[in-house]
């Protein structure tokens, strides 16, 4: 019964066998100068109350005393092992062959020597180690390798800062001496299981006396003590009780170093995106605050426009983008064409309804005044864009041979100009240079009449679009409004594309592009004082502002209608502009 009250633990590493007989003692001197004996032996150990003392095989090494079944099962483990760490070795009192090695009471181990003289050599060299290796001390038990007791409570497995490769080796240990455990159990199970079956059967064949001389079991010579087998029981289950705890203190050990670990990188984590964020923030700064990073793209002939341009359709608008950036910063250099004296072809212009394109001129601008005058409700598919104060713009989705014509429909409200004022400003040449922010050169190539020029224009150069230019005929009138009475006057300008010999499209450096745009004006007079003289401050112009481009070369749709959106505001608001400052100081021209 004592093998089973022992606890004794079972270590998943192998004991190396030795060389020294039972009787012979082995020195080892380790490198620190610490003489550390070694034994091992026959000895018998007390297991049980129904076995009895057996002999074992024990043997001294490197501060753990180790079991075997017998010498020749030393190769295959131990079968219990116990640290000297804090161990008390003690002889009988009365039984001069016989010493008990224990920790704390709990787990103890009862050996007897063949006579006096080997159990007190077995005695002194096990309390020798102890006292010449240091034992006792953390240090001495790490530099031996020797194992924590099962039971000990003076040294905590989970007490360490960190759960490191020595807390593994621990909790294997701990694992196997839980299976040492349920051996224990099993083999007691099995011991009063086999007695019971024994007394079942005796019972069975009591009147049979001829089973019963054959019958080799004897209850009252082979009784069971069934309280020392209860105590038994009972010191195993503590023992392994107390093995689990050690590894549920292992394991929360374990759990807490994986959560500081994980903290410490949620901390990282948090710290990296609170940098992106101030680097993101310090780029938007520098660029004035602008939504997106300005990307900076160098041109090349893979990059040019084309359906099979190396750029994608977002570094394509942020080329244009920079380009039309540029030409807004560049604005105030434009004093050559500014000041360039535009110079009309020399002869007489003819009466306009001689003209060969007069059919054309007529046909087309009244169209022009129709579709402007129409309105934006209905089915017509109307998309509103942009709306600044008075100022809306809308649009409907249209492609022609895979390019964006999108049409486009503005309706704005300005103080201070007629309609007169506003078409003569986008018609006469002298003022084009003042409004078109994209124009790089314009020429009237043919002066049919005082009230229709035709021009050729050429566009700056945004990479990575081709150079475009643009030659159309324009028409500036007045026309009679029979629809509003209110208004003062209706003025028009209808620019659209034509066809010279002496200038075909897209034969030089430039892409044509064809165009359709009409500009229509209406003046509103709020009545004056009596005897007062109408003032600007009086004068409302109404403009009605309609156009459809095909821009000739490939260009990605996205792209197109993204600068639409962004340019057609802008060119509006400062048209205009453009308007009103050339008229604040001349007088009202009606």
């Amino acid at each position: 019964m004592a093998e089973e009250a022992e606890k004794v633990r079972r270590y998943s590493e192998e004991v190396e066998s030795t060389e020294a007989d039972v009787d012979g003692n082995d020195i080892d001197e380790e490198s620190d100068g610490v003489v550390v004996p070694e034994l091992q032996g026959i000895l018998s150990k007390w297991t049980n109350y129904i076995h009895g003392w057996q002999s074992r095989f024990i043997v001294l090494k490197n501060g753990t005393l180790s079991y075997y079944k017998s010498e020749q099962d030393s190769g295959f483990g131990c079968r219990g092992s116990i640290s000297l760490y804090k161990a008390d070795i003690k002889g009988h009192e009365f039984d001069e062959c016989r010493f008990d090695v224990s920790v704390n009471d709990c787990l103890v181990w009862y050996l007897r020597a063949n006579n006096p003289e080997e159990k007190q050599r077995w005695v002194d060299v096990l309390k020798s180690y102890k006292a010449e290796s240091g034992y006792g001390s953390e240090n001495s038990l790490k530099r031996h390798g020797s194992t924590v007791s099962l039971v000990s409570n003076t040294q905590s497995t989970a007490s360490g800062g960190s759960f490191s490769k020595r807390g593994f080796r621990v909790l294997k240990e701990k694992l196997a001496e839980i299976e040492t455990f349920k051996d224990i159990l099993v083999q007691q199970i099995d011991t009063l299981q086999k007695y019971f079956d024994n007394c079942a059967e005796n019972a069975k064949n009591g009147p049979n006396k001829e089973n019963k001389i054959e019958t080799a079991f004897d209850p009252a010579e082979q009784s069971v003590d069934f309280k020392g087998e209860a105590i038994t029981f009972k010191a195993t289950s503590e023992g392994v009780l107390i093995t689990l705890q050690h590894c549920l203190d292992l394991m929360a050990q374990r759990e807490d170093a994986w959560r500081r670990r994980w903290e410490k990188e949620i901390e990282k984590r948090r710290k990296i995106q609170e940098l992106y964020k101030s680097l993101k923030d310090q780029i938007a700064i520098r660029q004035g605050d602008s939504p997106r990073p300005r990307v900076l793209i160098h041109g090349g002939p893979d990059y040019e426009e084309g359906p099979h341009s190396a750029l994608c359709d977002e570094e394509f608008y942020d080329a244009v983008e920079t380009g039309l950036d540029k030409i807004d910063e560049d604005l105030q250099l434009r004093d050559r064409l500014k000041q360039k004296s535009v110079s009309l072809p020399s002869g007489i212009a003819t009466p306009a309804v001689k003209h060969r394109l007069w059919p054309e001129i007529e046909k087309v601008t009244m169209e022009q005044l129709h579709y402007a005058r129409l309105g934006v409700g209905g089915a017509g598919g109307w998309q509103l864009f942009a709306e600044d104060g008075d100022m809306r713009m809308y649009r409907r989705e249209e492609e022609a041979d895979g390019l964006v014509v999108d049409p486009l429909k503005a309706c704005h409200v300005v103080k201070g100009v007629t309609g007169h004022e506003v078409c003569n400003i986008f018609f006469s040449p002298e003022y084009r240079s003042g409004w078109e922010a994209t124009l790089e050169d314009m020429t009237v190539v043919e002066n049919i009449s005082n009230d229709t020029l035709i021009f050729l224009q050429t566009h700056k150069r945004i990479w990575p679009a081709t150079q475009r230019d643009s030659l159309f005929w324009s028409h500036i009138r007045r026309v009679s409004d029979d629809q509003d009475p209110d208004a003062h006057d209706l003025w028009i300008v209808c620019n659209h594309s034509t066809e010279l010999p002496d200038y075909p499209a897209n034969t030089g450096k430039c892409v044509r592009l064809y165009l359709s745009v009409s500009l229509v004006c209406q003046t509103f007079i709020d009545p004056p004082k009596e005897g007062e003289r109408i003032k600007r401050e009086d004068i409302t112009c109404k403009i009605t502002y309609c156009s459809v481009v095909n821009p000739g070369g490939w260009a990605p749709a996205s792209v197109l209608r993204a600068v639409y959106k962004r340019e057609y505001p802008k060119f509006l608001k400062r048209f205009t502009s453009f308007c009103i400052d050339q008229c604040k100081d001349k007088p009202i021209v009606f």
